[in-house]
């Protein structure tokens, strides 16, 4: 809506111009009137629509024509003013004032014309049989209004009208020749529907109707007043109520009737409430909101935002399969008016069998553009209406802005959930590969992929240490000359090489070697097409070697051409280095002593061994033991009673004394027998399997 109101009032000479200001100021009619009145401001909060108004008097006689033809590229609306009881004035109208003022706006800036027919209470009949022919001929005219300067009739209509012509203008909207809609008009109004249609199915039922009432009026529809709408819908039109719903047409044919019964800015109220300007065109304000991205921080959607994605989501998805086909997704994209997603993005995000974007490539899609380009995430946003449907100021509030990452290093924890992983290596080596592979296609269905719909992307879910993450592989291209620093810019970088080809290595070290040798971004190297032949590498270091001495994990083997899809480890294990790229992780070649005894020792063989193991030496050794201690307790019982029989027989020898003086013996119980068994085969167990493992330990170091 415009800031300020520029009226310009033209016409013959003694029609009546300057008094009709005059009188409006003063609110009487002036018993001197100048032959021009100065230019004079009418402050916002006195108008009925809330805005300044500027009002310009001309005067012939006091102005050139090029002062005249300046206040007309000026002005936002012009009253033509011509007197009721002067009929060479109404004639100027069409053979001079019309054409003057056509001839000096463009056809693509028409400005809105009000015929004002003044002198009213000169004469009892009306002028308007005479200009109704004039406003069916020229669609610029907005109204006509009959007034009176010297009784104050309709003073105070006609510069509302005239107001109401620059902010709720009749062109855009309607073709009075027609009696319809325009075709720019009807298009917004639909993209309102659709966007108001949360449940997708045709209809506004009353919560729909209400929210809709909310969103554009601030106040809801009493239950009286949403029948009474439905009912007018229904004398009119036979379609335009299906299950106690409004429908499209009849959505239409409510705005029509508004415009028709001259509530124009009932119809603007609504489209403005939606982003649209005077043209009928999303605003630059309403789609790309004013968000502030400081250097080294990343975009991401938030919790609310993946909220309505997700409702517009199950909006859309009809057959409940969790996957949009293409005609759900068309149907989706109808609010847009471009198609925003080409056949690039079904190779870029994961798909189902029959290759439709499902749930989790939708939302990928969605963290992607975020990621790469928030403004034109912020435009689709604003297409499907996320403002007006989740009550937010703008798109903005969809958006979260990542800190620095150096301060997640300094820190030595992130908040992030999209972590970028540029993958570099030399042509034919794999790099697309492994990218598609990350969104579970092998290499049969690899090669389905026309030329032309591949993508250099791929952005899927990981889950590291139980939290869910976004990964974002970036195919670069292997250009030397051409390396930006966007390129170069990552969380951690991938390079990879065709272990089948012996030219393949030499490029990984020299990208490296110039670009990663002195950076703190994480790098591992993967050895792609592990499933053929390897060859050695021509670089003067074997890629293993190159990799223990720069301190990098060895290289990873990969491979894509296997009947299931490929496996995910690789990829976990890039997000945990993009998480953590201070943290020094464990060695992951799967090759080293390190790693196997490590596998080893957690492998599932190694404790089924352990357990039958402790089972046997302790099924052997059980009876004798229990033997053992029942031999102990026999041997100590039988010594105790031989004592006790020798003191009885001989009471007066020295052995009465003896036995005064000997310390009373510990009676041992059968749970204290059963719990020094149960330690004595624990001891023995451990002692036994740790003798093992370090024989196993050295046997493997002494292979190495």
């Amino acid at each position: 809506m415009r800031k300020d109101v520029r009226i310009l009032l033209v016409g013959e000479p003694k029609v009546g111009k300057t008094s009709l200001i005059m009188s409006l100021v003063s609110e009487e009619f002036p018993d001197e009137v100048p032959l021009r009145a100065e230019e004079i401001t009418i402050p916002a909060d006195v108008t009925p629509e809330r805005v300044p108004t500027h009002i310009v008097d001309y005067s012939e006689a006091e102005q050139s024509d090029e002062q005249l033809y300046q206040e007309i590229s000026k002005a936002n609306v012009i009253c033509i003013v011509y007197s009721v009881n002067n009929k060479k004035s109404i004639e100027k109208v069409t053979s001079h004032w019309i054409p003057l003022i056509n001839d000096r706006r463009d056809k693509d800036s028409r400005v809105p014309l009000i015929l004002v027919g003044n002198k009213s209470d000169l004469v009892e009949h009306s002028s308007m049989e005479t200009i109704l022919p004039i406003m069916n001929q020229y669609s610029e005219i907005e109204t006509c209004v009959e007034c009176s300067a010297k009784n104050l009739k309709n003073i105070s209509e006609l510069f509302y009208y005239a107001q109401k012509a620059v902010l709720h203008p009749t062109g855009p909207l309607y073709c009075p020749e027609e009696k319809e809609l325009k075709a720019s008009c009807i298009k917004a109004l639909t993209r309102i529907f659709k966007v108001s249609d949360l449940d997708n199915d045709g209809i506004l039922n009353d919560n729909e109707l209400n929210f809709f009432q909310r969103t554009c009026f601030n106040m809801p529809l009493a239950p009286q007043a949403l029948e009474d709408v439905k009912n007018v819908v229904r004398r009119n039109m036979t379609d335009g109520v299906k299950d106690n719903g409004i429908t499209l047409k009849g959505f239409l044919f409510l705005h029509t009737l508004f415009i028709q019964r001259g509530r124009h800015e009932t119809t603007w109220t609504v489209l403005r409430r939606f982003g649209y300007d005077d043209d009928l065109e999303l605003t630059q304000e309403y789609l790309f909101p004013l968000l502030k991205i400081p250097p080294d921080c990343t975009t991401e959607l938030n919790h609310n935002a993946y909220l309505f994605l997700q409702s517009v989501f199950d909006k859309h998805d009809k057959d409940r399969d969790c996957a949009l086909s293409p005609e759900e997704l068309k149907d989706l994209f109808k609010v847009f008016p471009y198609m925003p997603w080409g056949p690039d993005v079904n190779s870029t995000i994961c798909t189902n069998d029959q290759g439709w974007i499902t749930y989790q490539g939708y939302l990928s899609q969605w963290t992607l553009t975020t990621y790469l380009d928030v403004q034109r995430c912020l435009e689709y946003l604003g297409y499907l209406g996320y403002s007006i449907i989740s009550e937010q100021e703008s798109q903005a509030a969809a958006i979260t802005v990542t800190r620095n990452k150096r301060i997640d290093l300094q820190k030595k924890q992130t908040q992030r959930s999209v972590f970028r992983c540029n993958v570099l290596g030399a042509r034919g080596s794999g790099k697309s590969g492994f990218l598609q592979a990350f969104l579970g296609r092998n290499l049969p269905r690899q090669r389905r992929i026309r030329e032309e719909h591949k993508s250099y992307y791929a952005i899927s879910t990981t889950y590291v240490y139980g939290q869910e993450k976004y990964l974002l592989l970036h195919e670069v291209v292997p250009d030397f000359e051409f390396r930006s620093e966007a390129d170069l810019s990552c969380d951690v970088a991938c390079l990879v090489y065709d272990l089948s080809n012996p030219r393949s290595f030499e490029y990984c070290a020299r990208v490296y070697k110039q670009y990663f040798m002195d950076s703190k971004t994480p790098c591992m190297i993967i050895a792609a097409k592990s499933d053929l032949h390897e060859v050695r590498q021509l670089y003067s270091l074997s890629p293993l070697d190159f990799c223990r001495k720069h301190r990098l994990h060895p290289p990873q083997p990969f491979t894509c051409n296997a009947s299931e899809a490929p496996g995910r480890d690789v990829y976990t294990k890039l997000t945990t280095m993009a998480m953590y790229p201070h943290a020094k992780l464990r060695c992951l070649c799967n090759r080293c002593t390190f790693c196997i005894c490590h596998l080893l020792l957690n492998s599932e063989l190694l404790r089924s061994i352990k357990a039958t193991f402790c089972s046997a030496v302790s099924n052997r050794l059980g009876p004798f033991l229990d033997d053992l201690g029942a031999f102990l307790l026999a041997d100590e019982e039988s010594s105790l009673i031989h004592q006790v029989h020798e003191v009885d027989d001989v009471e007066e020898s020295v052995y009465m004394d003896a036995s005064v003086n000997l310390p009373p013996h510990r009676h041992l119980t059968q749970a204290d027998l059963k719990n020094s068994t149960f330690w004595l085969r624990a001891s023995l167990g451990a002692t036994v399997f740790a003798v093992l493992g370090f024989a196993m330990y050295k046997a493997l170091l002494k292979q190495r």
